[in-house]
């Protein structure tokens, strides 16, 4: 049986190491990148975007992902600052919006928002054979969503102060017109008249703007999955790709056999994205079964059990057991984030570990 390929996007902070504050050097580090490195720029000076070649095995997307982070680090260096795998800025920072056109019809556009929106998150491609397939994924895929940014989640801080979320890009990120959880789109057809009318309001620039929680890739021949923070460890984000991938051949699995969406409200997905956001794999989670409160390991062994005959026709079902038992040992990025600040008090210590760890997983 053909596996999809699965490829990663993922954004990082560029930071001063000696105090680990972001530093606007974006288009310095993209100029000093390689000929052929997949390094773009982002909406603010202090950040840049890797992505990942289309992938079919886990392995393979884990020599990817630390390859690009690799290849990041050392334009990075050669600018003098560091990359920092982390969701959002643990220190007070005033963002540059980078200078391309677009970013600054966007700044003119949405004000505030876009000074301070300075986040990074996890984007996961995953192919699709046509439209339709995409679409009646996008439809079964909505209940799962929040439990994979809880187990992405890496942003406790924000702004110099412990924000009291395990991810509060998740939270920043709503402040776009068009973000976060979204109806069920019943076809094609539904899903362009959507992005039509989202279009025809004259409050997005352009569909690049379209923030759902997942979408069909604009570039790419993929459901473009979009909910998760940029993981600290690289083996997160292959975590996250596989499940990921695993859940929507699940669903297609079952929409060919005539199975129909959960009809759960929009606004019941985005109590459960409040709940992932707010207390990561520490707390409780909405169950996308019962739709009640539940011990967030037990849900993700759920999502695992929901997806693991496709696991098992990858080959995968033991290695994505075996991540998330890690994960649920060690915690997930913030909760090593907010180790260190106990241990030490110190912020700047916070981003001086994320780039260590950088350093160490490449």
């Amino acid at each position: 049986m053909a596996v999809r390929t699965v490829g990663v996007e993922e954004e990082f902070l560029l930071v001063d190491p000696a105090g680990g504050r972001p530093r606007a050097v974006g288009s310095a580090v993209l100029r000093a990148a390689d000929g052929d490195s997949e390094l773009t720029a982002e909406l603010h000076s202090e950040q840049v975007e890797t992505g990942t070649r289309p992938c079919f095995g886990l392995d393979e997307l884990g020599r990817e992902l630390r390859g690009t982070r690799a290849e990041a680090a050392a334009a990075a260096s050669t600018v003098g600052v560091e990359l920092a795998a982390l969701a959002t800025s643990p220190l007070a920072a005033e963002p540059t919006v980078s200078p391309s056109p677009r970013y600054q019809r966007m700044a003119q556009r949405f004000g505030l928002t876009v000074d301070e929106v300075m986040t990074c998150g996890c984007h996961v491609h995953v192919a699709i054979d046509s439209a339709e397939e995409g679409v009646a994924a996008l439809d079964r895929i909505r209940p799962w969503l929040a439990p994979l940014l809880a187990l992405s989640a890496n942003s406790p801080f924000w702004q110099g102060a412990d924000s009291g979320y395990a991810s509060f890009r998740s939270q920043v990120w709503t402040r776009w017109p068009s973000a976060g959880p979204y109806e069920l789109f019943g076809s094609p057809e539904g899903y362009h008249d959507t992005v039509a009318a989202i279009l025809g309001s004259d409050t997005v620039l352009d569909d690049g703007m379209l923030y759902f929680d997942a979408r069909l890739s604009r570039q790419h021949p993929t459901l473009e999955i979009r909910v998760a923070d940029v993981c600290l460890d690289p083996d997160d984000a292959v975590l996250i790709a596989a499940l990921s991938r695993a859940l929507v051949e699940t669903v297609v699995r079952r929409w060919r056999a005539g199975d129909a969406p959960d009809p759960v409200r929009t606004e019941v997905l985005r109590l459960a994205s409040w709940r992932a956001g707010r207390s990561g794999l520490e707390g409780v989670l909405l169950d996308p079964v019962t739709w009640r409160p539940a011990p967030a390991a037990d849900v993700l062994h759920r999502l695992v059990t929901h997806v693991a005959p496709a696991l098992e026709d990858a080959g995968e079902l033991d290695t994505v057991r075996e991540l998330l038992d890690a994960v649920l040992r060690r915690g997930t990025g913030a909760t090593r984030q907010r180790a260190v600040h106990e241990r030490t008090r110190n912020l700047g210590a916070v981003v001086a570990a994320a780039t260590a760890a950088g350093r160490a997983a490449g």
